[in-house]
């Protein structure tokens, strides 16, 4: 483990259907030196998701109380009554460990960690093709209704105007190509 991996972090952003778990739990698995930021959020676990494992599942009324206690780095409402946050004591315990706090995070969430740790945070912005190809992931994975499907693609198209405010773009349109290319950003990153 690099000495210097401490104190930094590695944003993966982008919107819903993308695949920036697929790279995350890749990447996790491949490079040394970085542990993962567990989310919280106040919706429901989506198949066989685990609290503590993939999210923090808090009620939205337990969400708005760590808010009000300051437990979070950074936190939004994504939908209505639908919280997202990320804890500061998850970023303490990974970097008490050596090892730089990987985040998959929304894009708003994203933007605000890389502007509030500036170059001490590597931002990748993963991209699908295409919005229809979103949609297509999004349907196959059979996770959300059609009217959240839908209300996903229109949060997607703002969150790819948003990209430019991001480190490097990934276009995921080859996943070994993404995974190499996140895989040689995220190794040079934490070289450093």
């Amino acid at each position: 483990m690099n000495a210097s991996t401490s104190g930094k972090l590695v944003i993966f952003s982008a919107p819903s259907g993308s695949g920036k778990s697929t790279l995350v739990r890749y990447l996790m698995e491949t490079v040394e030196g970085f542990g993962f930021s567990i989310s919280a959020t106040s919706r429901a676990p989506r198949g066989t998701e685990q609290h503590g494992v993939d999210y923090f599942f808090l009620t939205a009324e337990e969400f708005r109380q760590k808010v009000d206690a300051g437990d979070f780095l950074e936190w939004e409402e994504v939908y209505e009554n639908t919280y997202y946050g990320s804890l500061q004591s998850e970023v303490e315990k990974r970097w008490s460990q050596g090892q730089a706090v990987a985040f998959d995070i929304d894009v708003v969430g994203g933007l605000n960690l890389k502007k509030h740790f500036g170059d001490r945070a590597l931002a990748l912005f993963i991209q699908a093709p295409s919005i229809e190809e979103l949609e297509r992931r999004l349907s196959a994975r059979g996770t959300d209704s059609p009217e959240k499907i839908a209300q996903r693609i229109e949060k997607a198209a703002w969150e790819m105007e948003q990209c430019d405010g991001f480190d490097h773009i990934i276009i995921n349109d080859d996943l070994d190509r993404a995974k190499a290319e996140a895989k040689a950003l995220l190794e040079a990153f934490l070289a450093t």
